[in-house]
């Protein structure tokens, strides 16, 4: 049987009108027209007055400084900055202002039929020209729309101060145009606590959107319903292993196959609300961040989700519980921040930057301040080029509140 995107990669933008169409777009999803003021375009006006200029000028002078043939451009700028009906009245309104000029002066000199050819043919030009920017523009607003789609459902939206627990988080995609990559994070409340997973899936591309999805559905529901962390940990090794089971078996062979993934899991237990319990799979550690200061949480000794097959060990993940003041936040970061780069190719110094504006303002530890200065510190470090996709995360307990019992 054909697949539906075999199809639709046949019958290109058709496909997509009929599966998307434009009326099933968010709101500022359509067309956008440049040259707008206060909201109102206004991209006629520069047509408009050229078109004003080249009669004018041509009015005015002699039969030796003939401009009227100029008027072939009005339409041809029309189509780069109207849509097709504005070009089309442009095309109309070119004609007839040449004929208008030209004909003037019937004794004087005149540019005469073949430049009249020239316009109405320019003219048509512009008009088909803009047909196919429109109709490019629309399959490319199209295609944004599907991928913002798909990264509101592998990253879907958190509620603020969900589960007890107030975060900030920040996804920056090292191809902006494709919007989401393999790095992923989500907060889970349920009736044994309030459970995060924060992780980065080996590689790039669809495969890597695919493990991500498969890993947070699995993650959502284990999430909630299965109280011990440890038990959570090791249906998230299982998920990976049998998407690449799946996957195989379609015949998607290689890297698809082959993906991993680091990841940080954590819980807030109702019953301890000074402590966050923590399963490490090969990720980079957490940073605390506090008024005592910054320090890492201990590193994992378990490896990539993915990879649990390569030990020999086979007894559940540790669960190791830290002890966390009031106040301080936990800050995870996948490898677009750790090695984030500058010119001279020296890494992003991530505790050193947050251990300074954390002595400059205590306030830094509150999770939106947090994010924020990692965000722009990456930025500007990497001269605003990322290697790969970048996510930072900041989460930490609501004072004065329960978790979800």
């Amino acid at each position: 049987m054909e697949s539906v995107s075999a199809r639709d990669g046949r019958r290109g933008g058709r496909g997509l009108r009929e599966r998307y169409p434009r009326a099933s777009w968010p709101v500022g999803a359509h067309r956008q027209q440049p040259l707008r003021v206060r909201g109102r375009s206004v991209a006629w006006v520069p047509p408009l007055l050229l078109l004003a200029a080249i009669a004018l000028v041509d009015v005015n002078t002699g039969a030796d400084f003939r401009i009227v043939s100029w008027i072939v451009l009005v339409p041809g700028i029309a189509a780069a900055i109207c849509g097709v009906w504005g070009t089309a009245g442009y095309a109309v309104l070119s004609v007839v202002t040449y004929g208008v000029v030209d004909g003037l002066w019937p004794d004087a000199y005149r540019a005469g039929l073949p430049d009249f050819i020239l316009v109405a043919l320019g003219g048509i030009l512009a008009v088909l020209a803009c047909a196919v920017r429109v109709r490019a523009q629309e399959r490319m607003l199209r295609m944004q729309y599907i991928a913002e789609t798909i990264r509101r459902t592998v990253l879907r939206p958190l509620p603020p101060a969900w589960g007890g627990l107030e975060h900030a988080e920040v996804y920056l995609p090292a191809d902006v145009e494709a919007r989401v990559g393999g790095d992923f994070y989500d907060i889970q409340p349920g009736p044994h606590g309030t459970r995060v997973l924060v992780g980065d899936v080996q590689g790039k591309g669809l495969g890597a959107v695919e493990m991500a999805a498969a890993l947070l559905g699995t993650f959502r529901e284990a999430g909630y319903h299965v109280p011990d962390l440890a038990t959570v940990a090791e249906r998230l090794e299982t998920r990976v292993r049998r998407h690449r089971g799946h996957l195989g078996d379609l015949g998607r062979g290689g890297e698809d196959t082959d993906r991993f993934a680091t990841a940080v899991l954590l819980d807030f237990p109702a019953d301890a609300p000074d402590a966050v319990d923590v399963v490490n799979f090969g990720h980079e550690p957490p940073l605390v961040v506090g008024p005592a200061g910054v320090r890492a949480l201990p590193p994992g000794d378990r490896l990539p989700l993915g990879l649990g097959d390569l030990t020999r060990d086979s007894s559940p993940p540790e669960v190791r519980r830290c002890v966390l003041a009031p106040g301080e936040t936990l800050l995870v970061t996948t490898d677009g921040v750790t090695e984030a780069r500058d010119g001279d190719g020296a890494f992003y110094p991530l505790a050193d930057a947050v251990a300074h504006a954390l002595a400059a303002d205590p306030r830094t530890a509150r999770p939106p301040r947090l994010v924020a200065l990692v965000r722009d510190g990456v930025l500007r470090h990497s001269g605003g080029h990322l290697d790969d996709d970048t996510t930072v995360f900041a989460v930490r307990r609501v004072l004065g509140s329960g978790l979800p019992g």
